[in-house]
């Protein structure tokens, strides 16, 4: 069996381009939204910035190149009670996923101008085709981040949004099930729960936009 390592390459650029401004656009977004209310935790440590290699969390990166769909970054440190607005934890939790929606919208707007592009030339169709699909790929991907974190589980986005809305005494007792939020999304990938649930909401929210 003959391994094309021009085409894994080139497929591997395709979605990693887009996962890597995906991961580093939403971190950098948590870090600023802390950042502007009132918490410099992420800045004393490097992580407002647009630099990938500040955000990349290997493990994450490997599990997206193996599903193709989901992965992480190293989450931005936030130190919450700095923060000087009373739902502080739920805007920061909240910059994540919204930057990654914006970031999805951009790419599918220009994918779709792309698409209506007739190309007299073989070498601009051969230049814009690879671009059309890392657009493609920037649509998936941020909608799966946006959709997969909103899942009310800590510690993901929606885990922290939930937190920051419950009653003090109920939102305490919730706080403890963090330290079993990557098992209890495991079992939720193992049980399928996100293959029939999340899966279909990212497709739709992508067939949508493209």
């Amino acid at each position: 069996m003959h391994f094309d390592i021009a085409s894994f390459i080139r497929q591997l650029a395709i979605s990693l381009v887009p996962f890597l401004l995906a991961i580093t656009i939403h971190e950098a977004s948590h870090g600023f939204a802390a950042y502007y209310l009132g918490d410099d935790t992420a800045k004393r440590q490097g992580r407002l910035t647009l630099n990938p290699f500040a955000h990349i969390d290997l493990f994450g990166l490997l599990f997206l190149l193996v599903t193709r769909l989901f992965g992480w970054a190293k989450p931005v440190p936030v130190n919450f009670r700095n923060l000087k607005h009373k739902h502080g934890m739920a805007i920061v939790a909240m910059a994540g996923p919204v930057s990654n929606i914006l970031l999805a919208l951009v790419s599918a707007l220009i994918f779709n101008l792309i698409k209506g592009i007739h190309f007299e030339s073989e070498m601009a169709f051969k230049i814009f085709t690879p671009i059309a699909y890392m657009l493609l790929y920037s649509v998936q991907i941020n909608i799966a981040l946006a959709v997969f974190n909103l899942i009310p589980v800590l510690p993901l986005d929606g885990g922290r949004v939930l937190y920051d809305f419950l009653p003090p005494n109920q939102a305490l007792s919730f706080g403890r099930t963090e330290r079993y939020g990557f098992l209890i999304i495991l079992i939720m990938i193992m049980l399928g729960v996100t293959d029939k649930i999340i899966v279909p909401i990212i497709q739709s929210i992508v067939s949508l936009l493209i």
